[in-house]
This record gives structure tokens, C-alpha cells and sequence, in this order.
């Protein structure tokens, strides 16, 4: 399929990427008769196959309707539509059917996106008790020929996370026979948290500071990129609950010193952030008369489990047990919602799940004051409170009814609601933090690497459910694993065939390579950033990951590896 005019975007809360496949196709001169068959695709925008099908063909984008209730794990490469959407659609069209469209894996790793390989060369220099004085960054990123891929993100660690006067930023791409790479978790940030926080760990010991320490000499009072004071900021207190619950005070600093057997064994650590992005988002809330909830939005669940946080906002909202709501999503039939990515969805979608339920809540509220039948007439608004379906008194819980009872007696067979959040403008710098700890154990003779334990400390607000955020720390830890010491897309450059692209040379963390992983999340909220006060999760939970285990096999075996992953060859 040919491509259209090359097209630039960036990462990370800026516009709706531009599609080079936009002028691919034209309008037939007369719409077809046959009735279109209806889109399912599983992707984790809606929005952009609806966009991107209405631009291709010319037609409306009512017209289309994509549908994805199950994503099946996004990886990166389904925030957009690729060629193979309008594919799928153009056949379904030709030939008036249902059509089914699926890649192989071989064809996964040429028709999507991938994290991009970056050149990163990191300079600091530092006064002898480790106060930071300047910092160059020299920045060099694949991107395809017809399409500019940049990632926004990967400046802003060199530019705030720690207090350095001057800084010197060079960020290039370089056009490659690629195709377009696309934001990955962690996008931006986790490539700049490896080199940073290795020159960190390498300077600590060149330095002859603890790492921790040195990271807090330049721990900064505002964002140093912007001036702007921090919304929340708890990267001590992270430092410190890491260290105690990590046991940093047994490591003995000198590298190469511990051995277990044949193991050569060290520790780590790295510091991770990832900003908090927010977007305009609109839900629909109904309330029936059985006393339940249904509450919908075109957002997606890739993994983090959307289903169950808004159901659990809706239902602390609403005032009902959580069985009592049920949350539908992935749908451009319903209201609007932003990419879900970023870390967004929470802050973005979870604070207009809980603008649509107050007001609902409060519709019924007012019904009952008002209403010469019900326990509550007369009652100040504000005097009642909604727990279990009930609505009461706030100090007589005997005085009150049920939903159910509400809208049975005044013949309301439900009632409706459209709840809707946009960010305001924020003078604070807003962002995630975290520490990474890590402990690995090297093979003297062969250069295996096995992480031993880990241990992530992390300030990203308010935490709205403990077993998704641990899934989702703990699954970052498991790919930060990966990322660390396995995974690496192998090209012959004679032909630009990708050598490994399947599932037996692709290597990937199992079983066997995940160990004691744990998660800790330090009390606080941000309702600066939203009404639910949390910071976004998903993102910053991998960022630290890879320099962690990198620092780690440089305390086990004294050797700076600076290549990802780290191979036997390279400890060799």
C-alpha cells in the first residue's frame, strides 16, 4: 500500500498523530449501495480506526463504528491504526462480508511499530562532594523515511529529575528503511533512565558515595527545566522506605565483593519518573429502577484493568456495592474518551466516571427532598448521604430509602446522567516517581546474569486498587527483566530482514527468570493533578527497571555494561 506524504508527531499529551496513510485512498465517485459490515478490531483507541477509515474512504466518521471491549495486551503498537486496518476494511467493503484480518508474528515486527533504537551518549560533571554542575545529553533515534517519530519524553529526565545548573540537550533522528516506530511503556523515559542513572551509579562510585546519597545531594526544590514547584513530590521518602525494606545498609559498596558460591552477587538501584499526563474525557451513567448502575465510555483495558477501577469508582460515587455497577468500554457508540496510554486513563477517565456519578447521585437526591412520599422530603440536599443503594440522613441512618424504592413510587424507570472532566491549567510540575531496587547474581565462569529480588518504591498518588497497581508493578518488573537481559531485535543489514522474528529466538522473561518481586506505593494524594488525586502508574513502574539490574551487575562483577541487554558475551 503506498504511503502518503510524510507526516510529524510527537509523544505524550500532544496532538493525534497524523497518518501517512491518509492520501492512500480517494472517495468513490458514489457511495456503494450494500450496507458497510461493522469494524471490530482490537485496538486501544477507538477513535483512530474510526478517523482513520473516514479519511481513507471518505465517508463520515458516524459511519463507523469500532468496537474493543478486550485489547489482549497492547505492547505499543495499538494506539494507532496501521495498514492493515484499512486492509481489512477495503475487503470487507469489496466484497460486502465480515472480514478477518490477523498478522503472524513474522508480520507483527514489519506492519506495526516497536520501541526505537536510540544512540545516547550522557556526559555530568560534579564537584567532589557530588553536587551536580552540568550535564550533556547527544541523542540519536531511529525514525522511519516517510514518517518523524520523536519522543518528547526522553528530554525531560536530563532536564528536571535532578538539580544540575547547566544542561546541554542535542536530540536528532535518523530516517531509516523502517517503519514507523511508536510510544512503548515507559516511551521516552525509560530510554533516558539507562544511561542517566547508570552515569549516576557510575559516578557515586567513582565518587566513593553511596548512590543513594548522591541522588539526594541533588535531589531538586522545584522543576529545574521549568521553575515550577511540585505538585507532590515523595522520591525521599521513597528513597528512604526502599532502602529500609530493601536492606541497602548490609551492601558491602565494593564491587565484586560478595560471592554465593559461584555467584557472583551485587545490588542495584535507579530512580524512575514519568510526567502525569491528563485529557478531556465524557461518560454516560444510568441508574434503573432495580437499584443498579450501568456507567459506559470509549476508553479501553489493555491490562490495568479499567474495568474494575472505574467500576470501583463508580460505585463509591453512586453509593453502591461494586456487583451492583457494571463499566462498558471500547466503543466509539459511546462518549468520548482520550488514548488510552500515557497513564492517563485513571486521572483522565476515572475523574469523569466520578463527575458523572455525583451528579446522578445528586439528581437523586433532589428527587427524594422533594418528593412528599419519601422519608427524606424536606431534608437539606446536603444532609444526605448514599451508602448501599440507600439513601439517609447523614446523622439518622434510620431515616431514609433505597434507589429502588425512590424510583418505583415516582414511576421513573431510570434515571441518566453525562459526566465530563478537562484539566485545567496547572502551575505545578506534575509526575511519578520511583526508586528500583535490585539484586542479581552473576555466574563467574559463564556470565549469566539472574536477577535474584526486586523492589520497587513508587509515589504515584492515590492508589485506587492495591491488586491492580501491584499487577501492574509487578508485571513492569517482569518486563523490565526482559528489557534488561533478553530482548533484542536482531536486523541483517544486507536486507533489512529482522533474524529473530519469532517466538523461539525472540527472547522474553518465563517463569524461571522472575523472582521475588515486590511493590510498595507511599501514602499521598495529587488533587492537583485531578479530582481522584493519583498520578498515573503504568508508565513509571518500568522506567527504573533496566538501569537497576544494569547498576546491579556492575556492583556484582565490576564491569560497566552499556548496551542493552546485557549478554554473557559482554561480562566475558
Amino acid at each position: 500500500m503506498p504511503a502518503g506524504p510524510a507526516r510529524s508527531w510527537s509523544t505524550g499529551g500532544g496532538s493525534t498523530p497524523a497518518s501517512p496513510w491518509r492520501s492512500a485512498w480517494r472517495a468513490p465517485t458514489s457511495p456503494p449501495s450494500r450496507v458497510w459490515p461493522r469494524a471490530t478490531n482490537s485496538i486501544r483507541w477507538v477513535q483512530s480506526p474510526q478517523d482513520e477509515l473516514a479519511a481513507n474512504f471518505g465517508i463520515p466518521a458516524e459511519s463507523i463504528r469500532v468496537i474493543s471491549p478486550f485489547v489482549g495486551g497492547a505492547f505499543g503498537n495499538s494506539a494507532r491504526a496501521w495498514p492493515h486496518i484499512t486492509i481489512a476494511a477495503l475487503a470487507a467493503r469489496e466484497t460486502g462480508r465480515p472480514v478477518k484480518l490477523v498478522l503472524t508474528r513474522e508480520q507483527l515486527y514489519y506492519g506495526v511499530g516497536y520501541r526505537p533504537s536510540y544512540d545516547y551518549k550522557v556526559r555530568l560533571g560534579s564537584d567532589r562532594r557530588g553536587r551536580l554542575a552540568a550535564m550533556v545529553h547527544d541523542l540519536r533515534a531511529e525514525t522511519s523515511r516517510y514518517e518523524t517519530f520523536a519522543e518528547r519524553g526522553v528530554l525531560s529526565p536530563g532536564q528536571m529529575l535532578y538539580t544540575t545548573p547547566n544542561v546541554a540537550q542535542m536530540h536528532r533522528t535518523v530516517p531509516l528503511d523502517v517503519n514507523t516506530p511508536t510510544p512503548m511503556r515507559g516511551p521516552g523515559y525509560s530510554t533516558a533512565a539507562f544511561p542517566i542513572e547508570s552515569a549516576m551509579d557510575e559516578l557515586a562510585h567513582k565518587l566513593g558515595i553511596d548512590p543513594i546519597e548522591l541522588r539526594q545531594r541533588n535531589e531538586p526544590d522545584n522543576d529545574q527545566s521549568s521553575g515550577r514547584p511540585f505538585s507532590t513530590r515523595r522520591l525521599r521518602e521513597c528513597y528512604t522506605t526502599g532502602a529500609r525494606e530493601f536492606g541497602w545498609n548490609r551492601r558491602n559498596p565494593t564491587p565484586r565483593s560478595t560471592r554465593d558460591g559461584d555467584w557472583l552477587v551485587g545490588t542495584g538501584m535507579a530512580t524512575a519518573l514519568y510526567d502525569t499526563l491528563r485529557a478531556p474525557a465524557q461518560v454516560s451513567v444510568r441508574l434503573d429502577a432495580d437499584g443498579t448502575a450501568l456507567v459506559e465510555s470509549a476508553t479501553s483495558d489493555m491490562g490495568p484493568g479499567t474495568y474494575t477501577s472505574m467500576t470501583q469508582v463508580a460505585a463509591d460515587a453512586l453509593g453502591l456495592a461494586v456487583r451492583h455497577v457494571t463499566f462498558r468500554l471500547g466503543d466509539t457508540n459511546m462518549p468520548t474518551a482520550p488514548l488510552h496510554g500515557g497513564s492517563l486513563t485513571m486521572a483522565s477517565v476515572g475523574s469523569t466516571v466520578r463527575d458523572g456519578c455525583d451528579k446522578l447521585r445528586q439528581q437523586a437526591i433532589e428527587l427524594a427532598v422533594e418528593d412528599e412520599d419519601s422519608p427524606l422530603y424536606g431534608v437539606s440536599a446536603e444532609d444526605v448521604v448514599v451508602r448501599g443503594g440507600r439513601l439517609h440522613v447523614r446523622d439518622n441512618p434510620a431515616r431514609g430509602e433505597t434507589y429502588r424504592q425512590l424510583l418505583t413510587r415516582n414511576n421513573r424507570t431510570h434515571l441518566e446522567a453525562l459526566g465530563s472532566w478537562t484539566p485545567g491549567q496547572s502551575r505545578s510540575s506534575m509526575y511519578a516517581y520511583g526508586v528500583v531496587f535490585a539484586e542479581v547474581g552473576v555466574d563467574a565462569r559463564l556470565g549469566l546474569v539472574r536477577v535474584r529480588r526486586m523492589l520497587g518504591v513508587f509515589d504515584a498518588g492515590r492508589i485506587i486498587s492495591p491488586k491492580l497497581a501491584d499487577s501492574q508493578a509487578i508485571g513492569a518488573m517482569v518486563g523490565g527483566i526482559g528489557m534488561a537481559l533478553l530482548e533484542h531485535t536482531v536486523t541483517d543489514h544486507r536486507d533489512g530482514r529482522i533474524v529473530n522474528a519469532n517466538l523461539a529466538d525472540y527472547l522474553v522473561p518465563v517463569n524461571a527468570d522472575v523472582p521475588d518481586l515486590k511493590a510498595i506505593y507511599v501514602d499521598g494524594e495529587d488533587t492537583e493533578a485531578d479530582p481522584l488525586g493519583v498520578k498515573g502508574l503504568g508508565e513509571v513502574v518500568l522506567v527504573g527497571v533496566a538501569p537497576a539490574i544494569a547498576n546491579a551487575v556492575f556492583h556484582a562483577t565490576g564491569r560497566r555494561v552499556r548496551d542493552l541487554p546485557i549478554t554473557a558475551e559482554s561480562l566475558l
